[in-house]
């Protein structure tokens, strides 16, 4: 007969809450679950580091109003020595969006989760999936959306700079390509096995834009080609 399977190691949880009822129900949640094991208690956010840093656990439980050193204060530094589940009342959008930037894993809302969701987001933290209830998902959305909108501007105001120098300079495509390899700071070495052309075709491009933008230098190429250099550039070309 083979050996028996070892169960596998439980998650070893800590949760830190000042309100004693949260504590002890949180514990009598999780404590039915084999896989799921609270090793310590903390009631504040210094209690909260130093358990963490003696106990080693897996995952902490951690709410954001704490005496003294409040949880957002503590999260920065637990989060070095363990995944941080936020399990907060707290749930103003600025909140969220700064636990989540100081490293937290999930964040949920008392009165969003059920029990079974509870288990579900400490063994997903733990396998470094994020969690989130669904107030705290749709401050992460928000935030989604701003970044790609802001993203979405910079792209557009680049591809009609890009527009406007090949207007402005009178390069062609492959030109303009190798400009910007320029601009970015690469060397004709590294232009040419970006583009699939040899240095020397490399260098007669280079020759080319230099005329074009009146440039003697590498510098004063990309000064102008970024728009550094304002003056004259209508008519070049």
């Amino acid at each position: 007969m083979p050996p028996p399977t070892p169960a596998p190691t439980p998650i070893r949880i800590l949760i830190a809450d000042d309100d004693p009822v949260i504590r002890a129900g949180l514990a009598a949640l999780l404590s039915p679950h084999p896989d799921l094991r609270v090793i310590a208690q903390a009631t504040n956010g210094g209690d909260a580091l130093a358990l963490t840093r003696r106990h080693r656990p897996d995952v902490v439980l951690l709410d954001v109003r704490l005496p003294g050193v409040d949880g957002i204060s503590a999260l920065p530094h637990l989060v070095q020595l363990a995944a941080v589940l936020m399990l907060t009342s707290s749930r103003e959008p600025d909140v969220v969006r700064e636990t989540l930037l100081l490293g937290a894993n999930g964040y949920l809302l008392h009165g969003e989760f059920t029990p079974d969701d509870l288990t579900r987001a400490v063994r997903d933290v733990h396998a470094g999936r994020p969690h989130f209830t669904p107030t705290a998902a749709s401050v992460v959305l928000a935030e989604l959306r701003r970044r790609g909108s802001s993203q979405a501007q910079r792209i557009v105001a680049q591809s009609s700079e890009r527009v406007s120098n090949h207007m402005n300079f009178g390069l062609s495509s492959r030109e303009v390509e190798v400009m910007d390899l320029i601009a970015s700071g690469m060397t004709n070495q590294q232009i040419a096995a970006t583009c699939f052309i040899t240095e020397k075709t490399v260098k007669n491009h280079i020759n080319r834009i230099f005329a074009k933008l009146q440039s003697a230098s590498r510098s004063e190429a990309i000064a102008r080609w970024l728009g550094t250099i304002r003056s004259e550039v209508a008519g070049h070309g």
